[in-house]
């Protein structure tokens, strides 16, 4: 054997070897650290949808009621002179009254048919009250619910009045006569929009808010009282819907400079590009753009509605100007209101804002309601001058010499802008300015591409950013480019519409009414798109095809599903998921769809997906497979025949190593079982009678606390069952002695047992604590009966399925069903009881209601059994059970936690007498799936009171939760890549860390260590140590008694942590290991049932959580070992007499740098799994008849060594075939292998030590041991020291004894320190520190000490 010195030579040059290791910690994959495995497997909260406008509206009527009385000015204003002449941009004096008055009328029609040209235009020119009110009667008669617009001009007339009136004029003019506004309100009705161009004309807002309110009271007292004399009255009309535009402040006066026209307002509203462009002129500024006059202005080139030409392009800035000024100042829900419901209303308000900045210019302020915040002063304002400025500086050259007319800069710009905030900006600010400027940029062809792409980029930031550009309205824009064939196009939308349908699936309705499913048909069938965006195509289509029949059929048509099975076998992971999952649905109670897929043979297609290596596309695959079979459509023989064909695939999957595949196959079978009832309600009762066969001994037998457990005295049945088959019989009796009775199916339970004796409880407390079972009113089928099932009849393992009786493919899944309840991953377990109940209870429903419910005097016969049902609610409880409460307990009060998850305190710690854990009553292993209050009713409420567990619609959310995908950002770089996140500096310090324990620990180990018995801890452990592991590199060890892990800090000596491990009570841990040590740690607890549990989040503040777990081996019968309760003498027997018990349980090895796990125990085969694929990658067979009592494994030379229970100890190379993997077998050792180590030099020897104590060398390529050194006998257990030399043996006769390399013991301990020299224990475990030289020993008598070097070396 080396010594340290040879070990420092580092392979690279230049490199410390700490530097090296260091760098190594980077490059270590970590394992189950995936999406899948930290989050929630759930779809996103859905956003409350506020974009849809619900209530889209038209302006479809307009009356335009002036009243000039041109020539004769009102008394009340004394006007300047000269004064504000134009009406509609025209002078009324340089015409006669009449047809001034005519013009102007028809002048304002034009003016209003720009923005509405559809709607019924009706001019009342000088009117009296009942033309008024004629017009806008039949005005509302005509428009229906739509909205009617009232435009007053009382230039003409008096100002309005504080009582609520305007004036119009009698007959023959020669009055002016008052019209209420109340009176109007009546005619106008709801919705409406008002414009009233007049001075003080704030009074009439607020006369006509005051009337709308008394109107709203009206309609109340009414409503309350319909007695009351104002319910005999036609209801008015509520006034909620109305908009009003008013020019000025109820004190205000109209502006009067002759410059500018007397209705300014006006002009504002309907010729806004006019009126900015003049305005512009008269300030100040204009002077800076020389040559440009009001005459010139007129002359402006083009038409508004032409966006190439100048005056259509400053049309066009405008309007992207004022909407983004609205955008930006407005409440989101005001600006849908006003903005985006009724194209008039819209571009009335987009005028308004000018209308405000121009009028506040000469001392006026238009008021509107709803109010509308102060948007004058907006930044946004420059950037119009600008562009004005622009355009006007180049009129004189445009006019005068013809030449051409450059575009402004400004869209450009504002899309630079966009960039910079995109680039930029942090993660929580306000949303950027130009969003709806690059709507505006949408339709020009110039800027289309790079206003989609930043537009991707925005909405890649996170749902809420999808949010914002639906409100701003950007889905009609985005909807109609679908039109659109150009392909560089292609990628953009394909990325913008996944966004949009990942956070807002509503709009697959949209999409097949517009046709726009096959614009990403095509790009899903186009070979030369790369993988990602047909992925998100056919992520697009998936949503399209979602519980949507219409979009079933369009997609149907489109020929989807060939599409969708040609790209299979894609190398891009997520396209194939999502193939799998556009599948699932597109058949999902679609028929149609389903024969078009068995013509493809889809489902034999979809087959090479479930031994796919990404967990997630096995998923997807299940989940196809799954709605395939699901499908409600009537089934002929060929239907049934394919059914029996997918699930006896999918039924392969029953030990996949991700709970996420298992959870999905749970939902597939499902299906299945919801289409095949009646078949399976026969199988239920089969077994349900088969299992009822093997009942628990009458009382006499288990009256004695020690004859709880029977078997343990019989000769223990050999557990490598596929070398000798034991007679069913045999195995039934294991089963039955081990497990519970069932409960034999009574569904009420009326009073209890009467009494216990003190000598029950302890035995019933101790068999079955830590698995209390359900009442009987939650579930037919208890935990444990099935469980019972299982054992019984298949023997656990699927391989022993064919030739039972009745063996049809029913029989066969509810066989894998009874495996999945039995599953170590909580949730998939739920799941499969969910559906074996459902079963269970209408097959007995069905069948026999009457003997279900007598057979509650079946429990009451045995009044002293320990595992009637009294005991049982008391551990679902969670407290020991007591005598006194056996009554009360009955009526279900008891407070249950949920479903074997610990409580959230932790068990207190006190040691119980008689070598009880005290923890097993803290952890009810309780499964419920529904809790059913006290008012269980009696045997005729049984049927209603009992729920169906399962529907049609059982699924996991796997798709939502893929779907979540693409409303995250993907173009962001993950946090762990980021240089300065936390997540990163965190890393950056475990792995110093790391490199200061590797640093300090070798330099006490390269001294050489001479003693070992410096005790540096001790602590009773809450139950007896069976393994215990040292982290690598914090202070925390992890110490596992039968099924749970305690965590004690062994620098503090305070215990961290205590929680159960969720192994059925039959089983106990039989290893752990650190996964990740070197980074976000992970504990993996290995069963003798084969089960492995992975958990996170212990040992510190949070409550530990299971990350996953999953059958490791399929085959092993757990034996019974070591109960709590049985005498010391007895265990150490059992320790003795390990190679008769056949009992290795579970071991395992873990290589870090392949993220490969070694499993094996009692079973012929070391099966390798590989934890990144979360599936098994090769069965190594050991080829002798014996179990497997240790691992190790280099992964730098694929080498993997075992040791056995008959001496042999096994090396293999992994590289290699089944046959020729064997490289050699060493025969040396007469009995049980204790420990086989392979050290992970690039010659590193083999050590073995068996029990009799011999320490052997092997040179793996040498057939003979180099090296033999005899330690004591008796050896327990042992471990050695990978870095020191060093290795420690434990023995049952109460000693430890370390050893160096050359054989001489070093240490031997006895005592431990303080404790009055308290004599140790026999020995249960040891094991040494990764680094440091410390020792850990746990021993029966519960006690956990850790031994290290004299304290001058450390």
């Amino acid at each position: 054997m080396k010594m340290d010195s040879d070990l420092l030579q580092s392979p690279a040059v230049g490199l410390t070897e700490e530097e090296e290791a260091d760098m190594n910690d980077w490059k270590l994959p970590l394992a189950f650290m995936k999406k899948r495995h930290s989050e929630k497997i759930e779809g996103s909260k859905a956003l409350a949808q506020s974009w849809r406008m619900k209530d889209r509206m038209k302006t479809v009527s307009v009356a335009l009621v002036l009243c000039l009385n041109v020539g004769v000015d009102p008394p009340d204003v004394v006007k300047t002179s000269p004064c504000a002449r134009l009406e509609c941009w025209i002078d009324p004096l340089s015409m006669s009254p009449q047809k001034a008055l005519e013009t102007i009328g028809a002048n304002l029609q034009k003016q209003y048919e720009n923005w509405q040209p559809r709607a019924r235009y009706k001019q009342s020119l000088d009117p009296t009250v009942d033309e008024v009110k004629k017009l806008c009667t039949s005005l509302r008669r005509n428009a229906k619910e739509e909205r009617v617009l009232f435009h007053y001009n009382g230039h003409g007339v008096p100002r309005p009045t504080v009582n609520g009136e305007i004036w119009v004029f009698n007959k023959n003019y020669t009055q002016y006569i008052p019209l209420s506004i109340y009176d109007l309100q009546t005619w106008m009705g709801s919705p409406s929009i008002f414009v009233y161009d007049c001075s003080n004309a704030g009074i009439i807002v607020k006369s006509f808010k005051q009337f709308a309110l008394q109107r709203e009271q009206e309609l109340e007292v009414a409503a309350i009282n319909p007695s009351h004399p104002l319910a005999q009255m036609p209801l008015p009309p509520s006034m909620k819907n109305c908009i009003q535009l008013a020019a000025c402040e109820a004190s205000e006066l109209l502006p009067m400079n002759p410059d500018l026209p007397a209705d300014l307002f006006t002009s504002c509203l309907t010729t806004p590009i006019k009126i900015a462009l003049r305005w512009f002129c008269m300030q100040k500024s204009a002077k800076l753009v020389p040559g440009v006059t009001l005459d010139l202005i007129e002359k402006i080139p083009g038409r508004l509605n032409d966006r190439r030409t100048p005056l259509g392009e400053l049309n066009w800035i405008f309007t992207a100007i004022t909407d983004t000024i609205a955008w930006n100042v407005l409440p989101r829900d005001l600006f849908q209101k006003l903005f985006r419901q009724d194209l008039l209303v819209a571009s009335l308000f987009r005028n308004f804002l000018l209308a405000e900045r121009i009028m506040r210019s000469y001392n006026c302020t238009p008021v509107s309601s709803p109010r509308l915040p102060p948007t004058y002063m907006h930044a946004m304002w420059q950037a119009w001058d600008l562009a004005v400025d622009i355009c006007l500086s180049q009129l004189p050259t445009i006019i005068e010499e013809g030449t051409a007319f450059r575009h402004s800069p400004f869209f450009a710009e504002q899309l630079t802008a966009f960039q910079v905030w995109l680039t930029m900006g942090v993660e929580n600010r306000n949303p950027p300015e130009q969003l709806p400027i690059v709507l505006q940029v949408l339709l020009s062809q110039v800027h289309r591409l790079r206003a989609l792409d930043l537009l991707g980029r925005f909405l890649d930031l996170g749902p809420w950013a999808v949010s914002l550009a639906l409100s701003v309205g950007i889905f009609p824009y985005v909807l109609k480019l679908l039109q659109s064939s150009a392909r560089e196009l292609r990628p953009l939308l394909v990325f913008i519409w996944a966004k949009i349908l990942a956070v807002d699936s509503s709009c697959q309705a949209d999409l097949v009414k517009d046709n726009g499913h096959k614009y990403f048909l095509s790009v899903l069938a186009d070979s030369y798109m790369p993988a990602e965006h047909r992925t998100m195509a056919v992520f697009i289509l998936a949503v399209i095809v979602n519980s949507y029949t219409t979009g079933q059929e369009a997609c149907l048509q489109g020929n989807l599903i060939a599409n969708c099975l040609e790209q299979l076998s894609d190398p891009h992971p997520l396209l194939r998921q999502w193939v799998a999952i556009c599948l699932g649905r597109i058949w999902q109670n679609f028929d149609p769809a389903r024969w078009c897929g068995v013509r493809d043979s889809a489902h034999e297609k979809l087959y090479t997906l479930l031994t796919d290596p990404i967990p997630e596309v096995r998923c997807a695959a299940v989940f196809a497979l799954g709605t395939f079979v699901g499908n409600s459509g009537e089934r002929t023989d060929h239907s049934t025949t394919i059914d029996h064909n997918v699930v006896m695939m999918l039924a392969q999957l029953i030990n996949d190593g991700s709970p996420v595949v298992r959870k999905e196959l749970v939902v597939a079978l499902s299906h299945l079982v919801v289409q095949y009832e009646s078949n399976f309600c026969t199988v239920a009762l089969q077994f349900i009678e088969e299992e009822k066969n093997y009942t628990v001994p009458s009382p006499a037998n288990t009256a004695e606390p020690g004859n709880l457990t029977p078997v343990r005295d019989s000769p223990a049945i050999p557990r490598l069952r596929s070398v000798t088959p034991t007679p069913t019989s045999e195995l039934a009796t294991t089963a039955r002695n081990l497990n519970k009775s069932l409960q034999n199916l009574n569904l009420n339970e009326e009073g209890g047992p009467a009494a216990f004796s003190p000598g029950n409880l302890s035995t019933s407390s101790s068999a079955s604590s830590t698995l209390g079972s359900p009442d009987n009113d939650e579930y037919i089928l208890s935990f444990e009966t099935i469980d019972k099932m299982r054992r019984v009849s298949s023997y656990s393992s699927l391989n022993s399925l064919i030739g039972v009786s009745f063996n049809s493919v029913y029989t066969q899944i509810w066989r894998v069903l009874l495996h999945l309840a039995a599953d170590p991953f909580p949730e998939v377990s739920d799941l499969a009881m969910k559906v074996l109940n459902s079963i269970a209870y209408k097959a007995t429903m069905n069948a026999r209601p009457q003997r279900i419910l007598d057979s509650g005097s079946l429990t009451q016969s045995a009044p002293a059994s320990p595992t009637s049902k009294g005991t049982h609610i008391h551990q679902a409880g969670g407290s020991p059970p007591m005598p006194s409460t056996s009554s009360s307990s009955l009526t279900n009060e008891v407070p249950k936690p949920p479903a074997r998850e610990p409580p959230a305190t932790r068990p207190p710690y006190t040691p119980t007498p008689g070598g009880q854990a005290p923890h097993s009553h803290q952890f009810p292993r309780t499964r419920k799936m529904f809790e059913k209050g006290p008012e269980q009713g009696g045997e005729d409420g049984d049927e209603p009171c009992h729920r169906n567990y399962i529907s049609a619609s059982l699924q996991t959310g796997l798709c939502d939760w893929s779907a979540k995908y693409f409303a995250q950002p993907v173009m962001k770089i993950p946090e762990e890549h980021d240089q300065e996140s936390q997540v990163r500096m965190e890393r950056q310090w475990r792995f110093l860390r790391n490199t200061r324990v590797r640093r300090q620990s070798r330099n006490i180990t390269q001294k050489g260590v001479s003693r070992l018995d410096d005790q540096i801890f001790i602590n009773r452990n809450p139950g007896v140590p069976s393994v215990v592991k040292f982290h690598p590199f914090n202070t925390c060890i992890a110490v596992a008694d039968k099924d749970s892990i305690c965590f004690w800090d062994w620098e503090k000596g305070e215990r961290l942590d205590y929680f159960y491990n969720g192994n059925p009570r039959y089983t106990r841990i039989t290893a752990m290991e650190y996964l990740n040590g070197h980074d976000c740690s992970l504990l993996l607890t290995a069963t003798d049932d084969g089960a492995l549990r992975v958990w996170k989040n212990f040992a510190d503040q949070k409550n530990p959580e299971m990350v996953t777990a999953w059958q490791g081996l399929s085959d092993m019968l757990p034996t019974t070992r070591g109960q709590p309760g049985t005498s010391l003498a007895r265990r150490v027997s059992i320790y003795l007499d390990r190679s008769k018990q056949g009992g290795a349980g579970m071991v395992v090895d873990w290589e870090q740098d392949t993220g490969l796990l070694m499993t094996s125990g009692d079973v012929r085969v070391v099966r390798i799994w590989d934890t990144d694929r979360e599936m098994k990658v090769q069965d190594i067979p050991t080829g002798a008849d014996s179990c497997v009592t240790s691992l190790s494994c280099d992964s730098q030379r694929s080498l993997v060594v075992a040791g056995l229970g008959d001496g042999s100890v096994r090396l293999f190379d992994r590289r290699m075939g089944p046959n020729d993997c064997r490289v050699m077998t060493y025969r040396e050792h007469g009995a049980w292998v204790v420990k086989a180590h392979l050290q992970k030099e690039t010659d590193g020897h083999i050590i073995s030590v068996s029990v009799n104590g011999d320490v052997r060398f092997f040179e793996p390529r040498s057939p003979d041991s180099v090296n033999v050194l005899q330690t004591v006998k008796g050896l327990t257990a042992l471990d050695i020291h990978p870095q020191a030399n060093l290795f420690a043996c434990g023995s049952m006769n109460q000693f430890i004894a370390v050893y160096n390399a050359n054989g001489d013991v070093i240490s031997n301990i006895k005592y431990y320190d303080g404790f009055m020299g308290q004599r140790i224990g026999a020995i249960s475990c040891l094991a040494f520190h990764p680094h440091w030289p410390h020792l850990a020993v746990g021993s029966n008598d519960y006690y956990m000490s850790i031994y290290s070097a004299e304290k001058r070396l450390r």
